[in-house]
């Protein structure tokens, strides 16, 4: 807002004393306003040849200090403007105003616009006022057709709330002016070389940023807004001013460049200027389509009018996209005839100044334009003396990867098209999975054709959303054909992978990638290096072809399913123990083959584990916490399936007993990486950063120099003892003991006899113990062994309560005992992990 009203008590310490008599060297020219940047940069210019008065709501020299909104303050500023200056004012400039770019009609237009204008009006009926010279705005015209000029006969039809008060504002002025003649200058958008008018400044940001929405535009792209520079907006006023007894007592005149440059031209310059692109592609949408995408935006992030200056809220907003189409060519013969002015600068002549300025500082550019800057560029400038270097650096990088890679959306489009041919090749038995691969196949071609432009990385998460849905499609629609559940398969992995996966990762932030450490503060190694993903990645191949086979025998696939161990138990069903596990009311109590949904945890778990450098832990924060999303919370679903195996349904699985073994498994290797990111997620909450933003982008961190690497020229036997070791330490008896203890205990009623309510304790805590023992084998997380003695507990509470024969008792409480001593011992401690190593006990 830029108003002149501040605290009517506030003192002048500038007046002369009553019976000072006015010293009159120059006519006076009287600036509301003063204090923006315009009245001072205008008050700088006339000050050669006029006495220049301010008045601003705040204090300044040669500034009256008043509040337009109220009668008395500008009472008593007059009073003082009299004493001082005398009744004589040459020019009056009414630069005052309220404006705001939320479309909204707000009431500071009418107290501030309107009425603080009549009340300036009435202030001055007491003093002789040659002109009064009122800053208007084109945008009050109603808008031509591209090849037409608004000048001052063209109707007055305002669109939005801003112009609209700025009519009927001079409405106001011409009912009440008291015979003060007066000249409304329906002046073009402002610029010079350091800012311009919010439209363009913010068309300038996205370009610069390469937003997605700088491609995207819901109007007419031939259509276009005239600008006036600074310079020649001064100069402008000059001639009001030095003509004010030649002018008509109440006459229009509209000022700004005649040369509208249309949108796409102005997208193409700045492109080339920016980006050194010869052209800046930019595609028409529908404007239902971005109306909603603005609303949708503005419900995400509500306007708080306020914070609209500090560039907080989203900029375009659906009144804006109904006026994208608007044309205001300027006709300004009328000011050439009555003031013997033209513009001497055209926007065209300036873009380069305006775009040096940026890439010399871009904070501060962004900054002076009142646009809040990207967060990577605020720290880019903390890292570097100049973000500029570091963004180009990035983008040179980034185009250089995405080349290298642009097989991957290629082969994309031939997946699409391969699936799209399957459908006459292959029985799908299932009009919704053909429909549904007819679909996605199209969506498929179209998304990858998208995504061989690097500029938009929103067509390969697109992409690979569209291949989330192919894998998962068969087991919505239990189609009954292997081969559809196959091709889906290996389609819907292929296509995510050649999305997302390939280099470089779409959504980093240029901070997170060009900087930064691989290890971690405070640690001893990188927990993101391929030695610590591998074992998830082969513990997971293993967990998918073991449950692709369970969903198979659920979906009718194969006619029976192996079980060398376990038996049905139910009497003449002819099925094992893992059949009728897999066919029992618990599995189809789910909408989906649960067998089915466990093999889409182990193949996203392989695609994730892939994605990344070693440094993901800061780059991707969100990749790593999906990933522990996957493997801990599906892990204790798994080990809960397995507890409830032989206690509700009666028998065991021997295929889940591994699949849901090899889930317990991953959880030690992928602990480290989790704590890590944690940390580095609270840390940056400390410094003061955005934990939303960065879980999404990535960031830097502080950086000692040490680099991580794997080295896969070692010797085979290194490797798989440097992939297997990392994090975990298989070298704790202790562990190793209750890990013993715990599948003695599950398995009791086979091996030693024990039954009913004690060998289903037995079961219980057993798989409990196992499974703290197992994720303690990682060091990070090995004071969860302490758990095992509040289990123990439980157990030798069982042994007494829990009525059985002498040797369960003794078993029982043997059992206990093994626990306790084996839960306490605590062993060195290898590796250094920042302050978590102060919770390794």
């Amino acid at each position: 807002m830029n108003a002149a009203h501040s605290n009517p008590q506030q003192q002048d310490t500038n007046h002369n004393s009553a019976s000072a008599k006015p010293v009159r060297q120059k006519p006076v020219v009287l600036i509301t306003g003063s204090g923006g940047n315009i009245g001072t940069a205008l008050a700088d210019s006339l000050r050669p040849d006029y006495q220049v008065v301010g008045l601003d709501r705040d204090e300044a020299e040669n500034t009256l200090v008043a509040d337009l909104t109220s009668a008395d303050s500008l009472a008593l500023a007059f009073h003082r403007f009299r004493e001082q200056y005398g009744e004589h004012i040459a020019a009056v400039i009414h630069l005052a105003a309220y404006f705001d770019f939320t479309g909204e009609k707000s009431p500071l237009y009418d107290e501030i616009n309107v009425k603080g204008t009549k009340n300036l009006l009435v202030a001055l009926a007491d003093f002789k006022v040659e002109r009064l010279i009122y800053s208007g705005t084109m945008l009050v015209h109603q808008p031509v057709q591209p090849g037409e000029l608004v000048s001052e006969t063209t109707p007055i039809a305002p669109k939005w709330a801003y112009p609209e008060s700025k009519a009927e504002t001079e409405t106001t002025i011409r009912q009440h002016s008291n015979g003060i003649p007066c000249t409304f200058l329906h002046l073009a958008g402002l610029y010079n070389q350091h800012t311009a008018v919010p439209t363009l400044s913010h068309q300038i940001a996205r370009i610069y940023e390469r937003d997605l929405k700088s491609h995207l535009y819901a109007g007419n792209l031939e259509a276009g807004q005239s600008f006036i520079h600074q310079d020649d907006m001064n100069e402008l006023f000059r001639c009001c001013v030095a003509k004010r007894k030649d002018l008509p007592d109440d006459c229009t005149i509209i000022a700004g460049e005649p040369d509208a440059l249309s949108y796409s031209e102005l997208q193409d310059q700045l492109g080339k200027l920016i980006h050194g692109e010869q052209s800046w592609q930019t595609i028409s949408l529908p404007q239902p389509v971005a109306k909603m995408g603005a609303w949708l935006q503005l419900k995400a992030e509500p306007v708080v009018p306020d914070a609209i200056d500090h560039g907080e809220q989203p900029f375009i907003r659906p009144f804006l996209i109904e006026l994208a189409s608007d044309h205001y060519a300027l006709d300004i013969s009328h000011a050439r005839q009555l003031l013997d002015w033209q513009p001497r600068h055209s926007i065209s002549e300036m873009l380069p100044k305006m775009v040096n300025q940026l890439k010399k500082d871009p904070v501060a550019w962004y900054q002076d334009n009142g646009i809040r800057p990207p967060d990577w560029l605020k720290e880019a400038e903390e890292l570097t003396s100049n973000p500029e270097t570091l963004r180009k650096r990035h983008e040179s990088w980034y185009r250089q990867e995405y080349s290298r890679n642009l097989w991957g959306p290629m082969f994309n489009f031939g997946l699409g098209a391969w699936l799209i041919g399957s459908i006459p090749r292959l029985n799908y038995q299932s009009d919704a999975q053909i429909y549904s691969d007819l679909i996605s196949g199209v969506l498929l071609m179209l998304l990858a054709a998208l995504s061989l432009s690097w500029r938009l990385p929103a067509a390969r998460w697109a992409s690979a959303a569209v291949g989330c849905w192919v894998l998962t499609a068969p087991l919505w629609f239990w189609t009954p054909e292997p081969a559809v559940y196959l091709n889906s398969t290996v389609i819907g992995t292929l296509v995510i992978a050649f999305s997302v996966l390939l280099r470089p990762a779409p959504g980093v932030s240029p901070v997170a990638v060009m900087t930064g450490p691989d290890i971690p503060p405070g640690w001893s190694y990188s927990p993101s290096t391929w030695y610590q993903r591998l074992p998830i990645i082969i513990l997971a191949f293993i967990g998918f072809f073991i449950s692709a086979y369970m969903a198979a025998y659920q979906l009718g696939h194969i006619d029976t399913i192996w079980d060398p161990f376990f038996g049905g138990a139910i009497a003449g069903d002819g099925k094992n123990g893992t059949a009728e596990i897999i066919t029992s009311s618990v599995s189809e109590a789910w909408p989906i083959p649960d067998a089915g949904a466990g093999a889409l945890v182990y193949l996203f778990e392989i695609l994730v584990g892939v994605a990344g450098s070693r440094s993901r832990w800061r780059t991707m924060p969100w990749l790593v916490i999906l990933f522990g999303f996957l493997i801990v919370p599906m892990g204790v679903v798994s080990i809960t399936f397995i507890i409830i195996q032989p206690i509700i349904l009666g028998t065991w699985c021997t295929l889940c007993l591994i699949a849901a073994s090899v889930m317990l498994l991953q959880i030690p290797f992928s602990l480290d990486e989790l704590i890590a990111t944690c940390q580095f997620l609270k840390r940056r909450r400390q410094q003061g950063q955005s934990v939303l933003r960065i879980f999404f982008v990535g960031d830097t961190d502080d950086d000692d120099g040490r680099r991580d690497r794997d080295d896969f020229a070692d010797t085979p036997t290194k490797i798989i003892r440097d992939v297997f070791g990392g994090g975990v330490r298989w070298r704790c008896p202790g562990l190793l003991i209750c890990i013993a203890v715990g599948v003695l205990l599950m398995f009791s009623r086979l091996l030693l006899g024990v039954d009913g309510a004690m060998a289903n304790a037995h079961h219980l805590l057993g798989a409990l113990v196992v499974t703290i023992s197992v994720i303690a084998l990682a060091e990070s997380g090995r004071a969860l062994r302490f758990t095992n003695l509040f289990l123990a507990l439980a157990l030798m509470i069982c042994a007494f309560v829990i009525p059985g024969n002498t040797s369960t008792m003794i078993a029982s409480l043997a059992a206990t005992a093994l626990i306790m001593a084996a839960s306490i011992p605590r062993g060195p401690v290898q590796s250094r992990y920042g302050r978590w190593s102060r919770l390794i006990v």
